[in-house]
């Protein structure tokens, strides 16, 4: 397609009624730009988004949308906090960067909140959750090494064990442990040693687990599979293999953690801890930062040099990061996390009621997930047009990711727009086909019940 007919076509697709999502008379030269040059890695609606305020975000046209979508988690202190805005203007008028091979002022205090939070000792600072994940199983690698195995030969404790319905990120390390084949497959071969456990089925779990496997990774609350939380029962069954079998138990928080579910993290409502906790996307309030958690059991096995990295862990992403969690702590936001969750729960199951196609809301705390009969895709059209962002994740749960500074106004406020939304959207969606339904991904799940 040649440049001039890309305009024309962008053009079309951007002079619909202002009743959709912000349309412009002609096409952005942003967006054409973005069409050219940009990796098609993404489906993008053809908006501009330019600024956000709190719970609100604002496209190029002015349009305004309540965000329950954070930036798929991200967002966790909405747009533009004041407190976060201070601490960026200050830390990049002094060093945005520094490398690793030196101390910044900031490294080691937030580490130390890390550790309170998390009840872990030692922290390592990453870019991106998908980097802590490959960080993670190395760790596990090294953690399963004994000290007569020689370096450079054949590791004798070499699986990873990960459930169905995983996602745990995009690099190699992290698709090889992702189930979703979508993101696994087109990438084969990936990391060998990695096999997949039944959603809380604790008879395969036991099956599957040997002296051979190095680790266990678990999302604490499947995030992207469709807001699925591990039972009590499988946490504790995994949690007794890896301790016989002299394996880690790794908790993927990167979604869940960090105060998503009205707590801490979300294992901290089980009785027994991890050996690693992976953390990213609310850390640093927008800022690419991750980070790996752990004991000091496993940190005793890494010496300099085994790991690194360039710029995970600089002074201005790591100064907003213990800014944020001084925010959570001093405006008591677990407190409203639970709240307003009840409340969009309790909003949710009223509308269930009345829309035979909504099948079941699953959530703890903001993390909600509401399963649809019919595709979900529509929905998040919709509620873009009506100044609502959500989105649909394993084509029939549409997911809720609303920041933590969510008020009990805009939460009714997300409930009326959503029941037009449901009520805009129920004729035209489709049926599912036979072989995607959502009765069977409901089966994978039975043993969650």
């Amino acid at each position: 397609m040649g440049a001039s007919s890309k305009k024309k076509s962008l053009s079309r697709s951007t002079s619909k009624p202002d009743h959709g999502p912000a349309q412009t008379l002609k096409a952005d030269p942003r967006l054409l730009d973005a069409e050219q040059f940009l990796l098609p890695t993404y489906k993008r609606q053809p908006v501009v988004m330019t600024h956000g305020r709190g719970a609100y975000v604002f496209d190029s046209t002015g349009k305004k949308y309540l965000d329950f979508l954070g930036g798929i988690a991200v967002n966790a202190l909405g747009h533009a906090h004041p407190r976060v805005v201070k601490v960026v203007r200050r830390e990049a008028a002094r060093a945005i960067h520094l490398s690793n091979l030196f101390h910044n002022a900031y490294q080691g205090p937030l580490a130390r909140k890390l550790a309170g939070w998390s009840g872990m000792n030692r922290v390592f600072f990453s870019n991106s959750g998908t980097e802590a994940i490959d960080g993670a199983m190395k760790l596990a690698r090294l953690f399963g090494r004994k000290p007569e195995e020689a370096r450079g030969t054949p590791a004798k404790k070499y699986r990873f064990l990960a459930l169905e319905n995983s996602f745990h990120g995009r690099t190699f390390g992290a698709i090889s442990v992702t189930a979703t084949e979508k993101y696994r497959l087109p990438f084969t071969p990936v990391v060998p040693g990695a096999e997949f456990v039944r959603f809380n089925d604790v008879a395969d779990l036991e099956a599957k687990f040997d002296d051979t496997v190095c680790g266990i990774l678990l999302e604490t609350v499947q995030g992207e599979g469709g807001i699925y939380p591990v039972s009590e029962v499988f946490w504790n069954h995994a949690r007794s293999l890896a301790t016989q079998h002299d394996a880690l138990l790794i908790a993927d928080e990167i979604q869940c953690g960090l105060g998503r579910t009205g707590r801490f993290f979300a294992y901290q409502k089980f009785s027994s801890e991890p050996d690693i906790v992976l953390i990213a996307k609310p850390l640093a309030a927008g800022l690419p930062l991750g980070a790996i958690l752990t004991t000091e059991d496993v940190a005793a096995r890494v010496s300099p040099g085994m790991h690194g990295t360039t710029f995970g862990g600089g002074p201005l992403a790591c100064a907003v990061a213990l800014e944020f969690l001084n925010i959570v702590e001093e405006e008591k936001l677990l407190e409203n996390i639970r709240m307003r969750g009840e409340e969009l729960r309790d909003g949710l199951a009223k509308l269930a009621a009345k829309f035979a196609f909504i099948r079941e809301i699953r959530s703890e705390g903001l993390m909600i997930g509401v399963e649809l009969s019919i595709e979900g895709a529509p929905f998040v059209s919709e509620a873009m047009r009506h100044g609502l962002l959500i989105n649909c994740t394993h084509d029939f749960t549409l997911r809720l990711l609303p920041p933590f500074i969510i008020t009990r106004a805009q939460v009714r406020e997300f409930l009326r727009l959503f029941e037009v939304v449901l009520a805009a959207t129920q004729q035209q969606a489709s049926a599912p086909d036979t072989g995607k339904s959502a009765d069977s991904k409901r089966v994978a799940h039975a043993a969650a019940r």
